[in-house]
């Protein structure tokens, strides 16, 4: 049931394109909560949940995908969420700048990582744009490294009215040194999607979710690089933007689950988390659509490993997709028995799709069920060996009528104080590290509306303190977990060298992100 609402109040929802409907849905979230994932077993190599290609698959997956590409034309496009600013990567170093007043023992025992990011500040991509801009202001850095006023050199590197590192989003921060200049992860997007993303023309299409306020930066930098990188692979750039859409943003509530309001009276909104990205990723226009995060890119010397899996994985989903649409023409045009019972045995074994038990007697509803569950958007998702690393896990799930299916699962979504719960995610032998593969048209060509494929129970709700008071907000479903959780979906273990992320600035000086040390 919806509060009582001014008539400004309805001004804003509608301004916001947020039905008075969905608005009371999201209230009632808050009020009931969202119901967990029951988790039935991690899905492993050993269960059938994850599939190891072999070498000789591998090879066969990427000449397969080679050939659609060059021979039928398909159409290929990088989807990369890229809003973000990279505010979280410097958190311990805005920390540190604003309560170290050189008092060395707090130095030591408080802050480790920025004691290893200082020690270790010349081995970084930034650190000769970093020195230029002190220089400018008349200021030696390597003096005041010596002298221990490292608050200045960190507000250099973070300030707004210096390089601005603190406020960019991450994709324009330089990440990797080669010989005589450096690159951001735009650039090694670029040059990826040069290795496992041309068009049979040498068009690299390229689409970047971003903020309003990035999208002036990301043009910018796209018009500095572009004719280097296109002469360089022989490539033609076509590079889209889009943003969050407004009418994805949640309202937020206190800890009573009242309506918030801002100092001008205005309900306050906030943004649905990545999962609203599946309105953007359902307006992008291609046959096969690759998925990876803006922060996990490596230096030239180990992409070789990226380009082999990410063509294997996208040969192995225009396997799978062809065997459907076929399957799919031969359902419209009545299967007989012998083949709807091969059907059958396609969509359980290759796509883990449960099926019920017993099947329906008569064979029109067989056909009817199949013809369901097969005509749906499909996803690839490459897996790493679990290492520890914090985030989602491929898993087997039930929904409440008892139906197993294929998800990544994030923590939150879990009931981790449910023990039985809680162990068996632990078990969970590999990690998410968003390496997808995705097909959204149908049979026909025609694009899927990806809005119907979400399923709206798999949100949470997550809480922050503004000031005195608490705010409630509400994350939409993942856009890799419940926002594709009526998609088909096959796990592939992939290489940990695949999966190197950028989450703090430390994490730039693995020997992952520093060019042939």
């Amino acid at each position: 049931m919806l509060p009582s609402l001014s008539p400004d109040d309805l001004e804003q929802i509608a301004a916001q394109g947020i039905s008075t409907e969905e608005l009371a849905r999201q209230i009632e979230n808050f009020r009931e909560g969202f119901p967990p994932i029951q988790l039935s077993e991690p899905a492993t190599i050993a269960n059938g949940g994850i599939t190891q290609l072999s070498d000789k698959e591998i090879a066969r997956c990427i000449d397969l995908y080679d050939k659609q590409v060059a021979k039928k034309g398909l159409d290929v496009l990088k989807f990369v969420p890229a809003s973000g600013a990279a505010t979280r990567m410097f958190k311990e170093l805005f920390e540190f700048s604003s309560t170290y007043f050189g008092v060395s023992h707090n130095f030591e025992k408080e802050f480790p990582s920025v004691k290893e990011f200082l020690e270790n500040i010349r081995s970084f991509a930034f650190w000769d744009d970093l020195g230029k801009k002190m220089e400018s202001s008349g200021l030696d850095i390597n003096e005041y490294l010596k002298s221990g006023d490292y608050t200045t050199v960190i507000n250099y590197l973070l300030g707004e009215r210096y390089l601005a590192y603190g406020s960019l989003p991450k994709a324009l921060l330089k990440f990797h040194r080669y010989d005589g200049y450096a690159r951001t992860p735009i650039e090694e997007h670029i040059v990826e999607g040069a290795g496992y993303a041309r068009n049979a023309d040498g068009t690299v299409r390229l689409h970047f979710t971003v903020s309003p306020e990035h999208r002036d930066l990301f043009r910018k930098k796209i018009k500095e690089v572009a004719s280097h990188y296109e002469e360089e692979y022989n490539i033609k750039l076509n590079v889209s933007y889009s943003e969050q859409k407004h009418y994805t943003d949640t309202i937020a509530v206190n800890e009573r689950n009242e309506l918030l309001r801002d100092e001008d009276g205005r309900l306050v909104f906030r943004p649905g988390g990545h999962g609203a990205l599946i309105e953007n990723l359902g307006e992008c226009n291609a046959d096969i659509i690759f998925i990876k995060n803006i922060d996990n890119v490596v230096p030239d010397w180990l992409k070789h490993t990226t380009i082999v899996y990410k063509k294997a994985l996208a040969g192995l989903l225009l396997q799978l997709r062809e065997k459907s649409y076929g399957y799919i023409r031969e359902l419209k045009t009545r299967a007989d028995e012998q083949k709807v019972q091969e059907i059958a045995r396609f969509c359980s074994k290759q796509l883990h799709i449960d099926l019920p038990d017993p099947m329906p007697q008569s064979i029109v509803q067989r056909r009817k069920l199949l013809l369901q569950m097969l005509n749906r958007p499909l996803r690839v998702c490459g897996m790493v060996k679990n290492q520890g690393e914090p985030g989602g896990g491929p898993f087997f799930v039930v929904d409440n009528a008892g139906h197993r299916s294929l998800q990544i699962v994030e923590s939150a979504q879990v009931n981790l104080r449910n023990p039985a719960q809680q162990e068996l995610f632990t078990q969970s032998t590999h990690f998410n590290p968003v390496d997808l593969v995705c097909s959204t048209r149908d049979y026909r060509g025609r694009r899927f509306d990806l809005r119907k494929y979400v399923d709206p129970k798999t949100g949470f709700i997550s809480k922050k303190s503004k000031g005195a008071t608490t705010l409630k907000s509400q994350e939409l479903p993942g856009l890799w977990n419940g926002a594709m959780a009526f998609w088909n979906t096959v796990f592939v273990e992939v290489p940990l060298a695949t999966f190197n992320p950028v989450k703090t600035v430390n994490d730039l000086l693995r020997k992952e992100h520093r060019e042939g040390d």
